[in-house]
């Protein structure tokens, strides 16, 4: 999910499985530092249930508070500001994560889902590097286009040598830093 900071608006790419089955989380800003809270889309909101008593309707505690207060907004109501093409591989294509540097150099990771998770524990790629944070970094792949998105890191995440702010594009050869371990995107034709 993508999250944005009410303060300076900055936008970050949030894994949702990091809400721990909780409705929500305090999360601060990489740029401005400011808390703030997001929301677990699992724990939506339900509809209103109205009861008819009488000749007068009742509503939920949650409508009366959504009316007495139209100026919130919920995270439900934004539209994001494009139209991003679905998570898929493209065709034709084989592409990897080849570890330069770090404690796992020389490995390579083919990647075969549109989204993988990098970091020290419960992710697709796990790596042996004590900076790296357990759920560290992520790549999504949307046919030819390619992201990296930090993931609330404590040490961030470096590409091109400046800490991802959000979510950055990557090419062919793109390397970046997860930790102490640099990373080198990879896409070749597929002859399989």
């Amino acid at each position: 999910m993508i999250i944005e900071c009410p303060s300076c608006h900055s936008k970050y790419q949030y894994d949702e499985e990091r809400f721990d089955r909780k409705p929500s989380k305090k999360i601060k800003c990489a740029r401005c530092q400011q808390i703030f809270d997001i929301h677990n889309p699992a724990f939506a909101q339900p509809e209103p249930v109205k009861a008819d008593v009488g000749d007068s309707t009742y509503a939920s505690k949650a409508d009366d508070a959504r009316r007495t207060a139209p100026h919130e907004t919920t995270e439900q109501s934004p539209l994001p500001p494009k139209v991003e093409n679905p998570l898929q591989l493209p065709a034709g294509k084989r592409l990897s994560l080849a570890i330069l540097d770090g404690p796992d150099a020389g490995s390579v990771f083919r990647i075969e889902k549109p989204r993988v998770t990098i970091g020290r524990s419960n992710a697709d790629l796990t790596l042996n590097d004590t900076e790296a944070s357990r759920q560290h970094a992520a790549i999504e792949v949307r046919d030819h286009e390619f992201r990296l998105a930090d993931l609330g890191s404590t040490n961030g995440t470096i590409c091109d040598g400046k800490k991802v702010d959000g979510v950055v594009d990557l090419t062919d050869k793109s390397e970046f830093q997860v930790g102490a371990t640099t990373l080198m995107l990879i896409v070749t034709d597929d002859h399989a």
